[in-house]
């Protein structure tokens, strides 16, 4: 069944904010270096980079704040007012950030006026995926959540690579000095378009879901009525946050460490791989429309638990066959769990609460467990010596994750409430 032209720009404008997202958060890490230089005022270079995340790490622990604040707005005003704020909120500090003056002419002032703009952005992000896979999913054609829900997981993958690919081609057209001194301000002055693109598809939206308000607030409601289904969602989450965050962004420093091999190679292994994860997480929510949802994400966790560590022991190779091979062992375990999960997330959550409950959930997991895991991951390998604990990490999130799958009966064939 072919899907209508109004279908169709649901998810677009569903999605456009999800790439604008990491878009940000990709030029934000391509550029750290050239941050710290201009906002910092310490001359070392490792100083600066990690000054630069230091910022980097407020806008995502501030997450969960954003998520019950646009979650509220979602539910109490509705999913349209909560989409064309969350797209704002990111684009006008993402433009600013290009505009902003260096610590050489605002002192002290300039890295705090960063920090605030990325707080903004993080509050952004608190919402904006977690809103837009509720609208998606509220819109779906029958038979087409899953399908739709995992088209909201590829646009936030399709923005990191966006972003990738505009950092790679401004340093390659570029002089470094160039670049140091202005270049890297253009693709945060371009996100502005992104943005603007976005504000002006979610004004025209239609929004037919029913604005069935929470009896007092959404927030109250939540933690009053729902807080286990709150939990729930959160370890749920956890095996998506942890191997996510392992997989694709630290793995990345991991593999130069572990196989040797060199900086471009492990981006080209990871940029193919996140090119693989985009085809495949849609093939697995359209196979969740078709099975269930705790079929596909309950196989995904377990295989997980049993390849985690083969999978790393394949990446351990100098070969960049065999590193591929392991990363895209991942890959497909990733695409299946995350592909299904926003559908699944959206069919448990009670619709004068979805929004709220959802956000406040999965937000706590991404901001908290997924926002420390490389971290974490870099922490222990350098403690014990041992690099497989990123293995380890993904193994001891897999039975959270089921128990917490285990609690939620199948809803793929439920009538979802919209009204």
């Amino acid at each position: 069944m072919a899907m209508s032209r109004e279908a169709r720009r649901n998810i677009l404008a569903g999605a456009i904010g999800n790439v604008l997202e990491w878009y940000d958060f990709a030029i934000y890490g391509y550029f750290a270096a050239e941050i710290g230089r201009t906002f910092f005022a310490t001359a070392d270079p490792v100083s600066q980079m990690l000054s630069a995340f230091g910022i980097f790490a407020i806008g995502v622990l501030v997450r969960p704040l954003g998520g019950a604040l646009l979650g509220y707005v979602g539910d109490k005003v509705g999913r349209r007012a909560a989409l064309i704020w969350s797209v704002a909120m990111m684009a006008v500090p993402t433009f600013l950030i290009g505009l902003l003056p260096s610590y050489a002419v605002l002192g002290a002032a300039a890295p705090v006026a960063l920090a605030v703009l990325r707080m903004i952005q993080g509050l952004s992000a608190g919402g904006e995926f977690t809103t837009s896979v509720v609208f998606m999913v509220e819109h779906a054609p029958p038979g087409r959540r899953g399908l739709i829900g995992a088209l909201a997981c590829c646009s936030g993958t399709l923005g990191i690579l966006a972003g990738s690919a505009t950092g790679a081609v401004m340093a390659m057209a570029m002089s470094p000095e160039a670049l140091s001194a202005w270049g890297w301000r253009v693709p945060f002055l371009a996100g502005l378009v992104v943005g603007a693109a976005g504000v002006l598809l979610r004004r025209g939206l239609h929004e037919e879901t029913a604005a069935k308000a929470a009896q007092h607030s959404p927030l109250v409601e939540t933690f009053r009525d729902h807080w286990r289904l709150v939990l729930h969602i959160a370890g749920l989450s956890v095996f998506h946050a942890v191997s996510y965050y392992v997989v694709f962004i630290y793995a990345v420093n991991w593999l130069k460490l572990a196989s040797g091999i060199s900086a471009a190679r492990a981006l080209e292994i990871n940029t193919i791989s996140m090119c693989v994860v985009v085809i495949l997480i849609p093939i697995m929510g359209w196979l969740a429309d078709h099975v269930g949802r705790r079929p596909v994400m309950l196989t995904a966790a377990l295989v997980g638990l049993a390849a985690a560590w083969p999978l790393f022991w394949l990446m351990h190779s100098s070969s960049g066959g065999m590193i591929l091979l392991g990363q895209l062992g991942f890959v497909v375990i990733i695409a299946a769990f995350t592909g299904t999960l926003p559908s699944l997330l959206v069919e448990v959550a009670p619709l004068e609460v979805r929004c709220t409950v959802i956000s406040l959930g999965f937000n706590a997991t991404l901001g908290i467990v997924g926002g420390l895991s490389p971290l974490a991951a870099g922490w222990l390998v350098q403690q014990t010596g041992n690099s497989y604990w990123p293995a380890f990490m993904i193994m001891a999130a897999v039975p959270i994750s089921v128990l917490a799958l285990l609690r939620f009966k199948e809803s793929y064939r439920d009538v979802l409430q919209t009204a």
